[in-house]
């Protein structure tokens, strides 16, 4: 993208740093070896000069597609696995993580399996240089027979958060082909945002909505329409993933090794990155100006000059989804009656 030069000479200062999106295969179904490889690739690119790295779609333990391949009774056989070897915030395979980032000073976006009491949630972790919790959000609604396994998130996790790298938000695979989605995170003046996505290895050439032509079309649309820069790191589907799940010729014909699409998308639409082979495992490095996303900006700004309130608006409501509000809460009346402000889901600081 072409930037003119500043007619007064003056330099404004924008954020430059550099970015990674993973690609690679899961440690399925074994947390603490994801942990480790998770390490392993926040130092690969921390040694390259990232200074912000996103990873694929629950990466931690690894996407369900077991869900996918047969009926629900048949993929329960691997859900106590599952649910025992999602993260628990605050627990220790959750403090390493956190120290990695704080050791090789770089901004963490970690796609996980959150196990919070007995329930499930599609989630990323945003992790600061610090190792500190910058946030904890959750995919607003799971997908098609992934509500056999997750819950819901609610209007809280639609948020974009302050960083010293910019204003940084995320979303999970098809939350991008939520319109109205979208347009609460436009209006938030995102800057930098990480599309996870779990790799493109289902059904293919049987079912192109779930393929990559169409699903990295997403994110390079989500980079037009935001006028932001997009991360979209994508993992890859092992034949150790495809030896436990298949168990059969038709399961072996559902799910194939690759499926890895990884890039990192400019403000324009531009591919910044070089892609990899799809079923190889690696990162892709881009360098991030943000100063370039003023002059897409200046040409269409959905939300703000380009847009018509008067016409169309969207109501957002960011009240976070508690399920038991004590009586002991400020503003909670015995008789029922709704408080004026809902306590908040606070995140969790590793």
């Amino acid at each position: 993208m072409w930037l003119p030069p500043l007619s007064d000479g003056m330099s404004i200062d924008h954020p430059r740093f550099r970015a990674a999106a993973v690609q690679a295969a899961p440690a399925f179904l074994d947390l603490d070896a994801g942990v480790d490889k998770a390490v392993s690739l926040i130092a690969e690119a921390a040694g390259n000069g990232a200074k912000l790295i996103g990873f694929p779609e629950t990466w931690l333990p690894g996407y369900p597609w077991f869900i996918w391949l047969d009926a629900p009774a048949w993929g329960l056989q691997f859900f106590p696995r599952y649910h025992d070897n999602s993260l628990v915030y605050g627990s220790p395979q959750a403090d390493k993580l956190a120290a990695a980032a704080r050791e090789h000073d770089i901004t963490v976006v970690m796609g996980v399996s959150e196990r919070q009491a007995g329930s499930l949630y599609i989630a990323q972790w945003i992790i600061g240089p610090d190792g500190k919790t910058i946030a904890t959000r959750r995919k607003l609604k799971p997908t098609h027979v992934e509500r056999t396994v997750f819950g819901e998130g609610d209007g809280s996790d639609l948020s974009v958060y302050e960083t010293p790298l910019g204003r940084l938000g995320g979303l999970c695979c098809w939350e991008h082909l939520q319109p109205l989605s979208k347009y609460a995170m436009y209006a938030q003046n995102e800057q930098v945002h990480v599309g996870a996505w779990p790799s493109f290895s289902l059904y293919k050439g049987g079912a192109y909505a779930l393929g990559p032509e169409v699903n990295t079309a997403a994110s390079r649309v989500y980079a037009v329409e935001g006028q932001c820069f997009v991360l979209a790191p994508c993992a890859t589907v092992s034949q150790d993933m495809v030896d436990l799940l298949c168990t059969d010729e038709t399961k072996q014909a559902l799910l194939q090794v690759g499926g890895g699409h990884a890039g990192i998308y400019a403000p324009d639409g531009q591919l910044l990155t070089e892609p990899l082979a799809e079923d190889a495992e690696g990162i892709v490095y881009a360098d991030l100006d943000l100063s370039l996303i003023s002059l897409a900006k200046a040409a269409a700004d959905p939300t703000g000059h380009y847009s018509r309130p008067d016409v169309t608006r969207l109501l957002l409501n960011k009240t976070p989804g508690d399920r038991v509000v004590p009586f002991s809460t400020p503003g909670v009346e015995l008789d029922g009656e709704v408080p004026d402000a809902a306590p908040t889901r606070s995140p969790v600081e590793a």
